[in-house]
């Protein structure tokens, strides 16, 4: 099996929950990765810019946290 194919596979056994999960984790990075590119400018008009990255990596580890304790109440149900 290629490297792809069994991406695809795990993929297809993960609840949506976990889809959710990994897609907001990945979200995140993306924002995080965004604020460092405005970061290296070091220029003084980007001082909005920054506080728009900084609202926006909130939101997003927010919503990953969020994911995340969704996932620890199914497999807690699962459990009883």
């Amino acid at each position: 099996m290629t490297s792809s194919m069994n991406q695809q596979a795990a993929a297809s056994q993960k609840t949506r929950a976990e889809q959710e999960t990994e897609n907001e984790a990945n979200r995140l990075r993306e924002q995080v990765d965004a604020a460092l590119a405005i970061v290296a400018l070091r220029s003084p008009d980007e001082v909005d810019s920054l506080q728009t990255a900084a609202d926006r990596i909130e939101r997003a580890a927010r919503d990953l946290a969020d994911a995340i304790r969704q996932i620890a109440e199914q497999r807690q149900t699962a459990d009883e």
